[in-house]
């Protein structure tokens, strides 16, 4: 392969905002904010709005956003 032309593969943590779950894997993502994993060694952090912990898919039934839905977002804009 050619020098520089990939990104770079590393570990990552991905951390869902919704549910506050975390997973370590393998991307070529990268952040500047950085987290201690459970065995001492600090990863960058990606957050992420959706996992398989909040994901209706895998947990079979439907989470409530914590912000709301796009109605309660434009009247609270709007103040309504």
């Amino acid at each position: 392969m050619k020098k520089g032309l990939h990104p770079e593969y590393q570990k990552v943590i991905f951390l869902d905002t919704s549910s506050d779950y975390k997973f370590l894997s393998g991307s070529t993502k990268s952040s500047d904010e950085m987290m201690e994993w459970e065995d001492g060694n600090e990863y960058p952090v990606i957050r992420v709005e959706i996992s398989s912990d909040t994901h209706p898919f895998y947990t079979g039934k439907q989470k409530t956003d914590r912000v709301g839905g796009r109605i309660d977002r434009f009247k609270k804009k709007y103040n309504m």
